[in-house]
């Protein structure tokens, strides 16, 4: 794999936790170092610089927001936050510090590995054809859709039941990740003809998809409707209104 050897600096104040996620990064082969607090990852930066920094954002003294702005300004390096609620501030404060994600414990370690891999991609992307990892996945929350072959996957392995319509308005939300698709393109491209204001069969595929995907379809986190266009398939972290 390309990211063998990769250095990875877990920064958390939970012994348990530093050390079930070294042991599960040492046997993907990544090259892992732990810090309880900022002043001991500062002593790991100083000397060994990091590819990808795991941070919590709740750490005793200077917290995971604060450390991320610091280690953005003096090193070039990924930035994974670790939260401990899904608090839409605590998520946009981490972003706006610098984070490249986040994942809110307890995390799904399949999840978390996948999250590593997109931030190591991103970062050295000519990786991607020797990692390991198939660089046709796209990840959003908790699945991996391979576009070539238009396959959906559970990060914990489950493969739900998608029709051929499920997958041709997947594949059109994919292929324009974070950007709104609007209801004319994704009728025209899946049953090939135009809308009209009247048309409500988009909708009522959203609807079914959303069921399937979403961990609550009544408040969709995943496929968010933009009002006026269409819909928008988010990829990375999204701040609620």
């Amino acid at each position: 794999m390309a990211f063998d050897g990769k250095h990875i600096l877990v920064v958390d104040d939970d012994p348990e936790m530093r050390d079930s996620v070294c042991e599960y990064l040492e046997l993907r082969r990544f090259r892992v170092s732990l810090a309880a607090n900022g002043d001991e990852m500062k002593q790991v930066m100083q000397s060994d610089r990091a590819d990808l920094v795991l941070l919590d954002v709740g750490l005793p003294g200077i917290d995971g927001i604060q450390l991320a702005s610091q280690i953005k300004a003096k090193y070039t390096c990924g930035i994974i936050m670790l939260t401990g609620h899904g608090d839409p501030e605590d998520r946009v404060l981490g972003l706006e510090s610098g984070a490249d994600d986040y994942v809110i414990k307890p995390f799904n370690s399949r999840e978390l590995l996948a999250r590593i891999h997109s931030v190591l991609r991103r970062m050295w992307p000519e990786g991607e054809e020797d990692s390991g990892v198939n660089p046709n996945n796209v990840c959003f929350g908790n699945w991996l859709f391979d576009t070539s072959k238009r396959t959906l996957q559970g990060l914990d392995g489950f493969f739900p039941e998608l029709s051929a319509g499920d997958l041709d308005i997947l594949t059109i939300l994919v292929e324009k990740a974070n950007t709104a698709v609007s209801r004319d393109e994704l009728l025209e491209r899946s049953s090939h003809r135009d809308w009209n204001p009247f048309d409500r069969s988009i909708d009522v595929r959203i609807t079914r998809l959303r069921k399937k995907l979403e961990q609550d379809p009544s408040k969709p986190e995943l496929i968010r409707t933009v009002r006026n266009i269409g819909y928008v398939l988010r990829t990375t972290p999204w701040e609620t209104d």
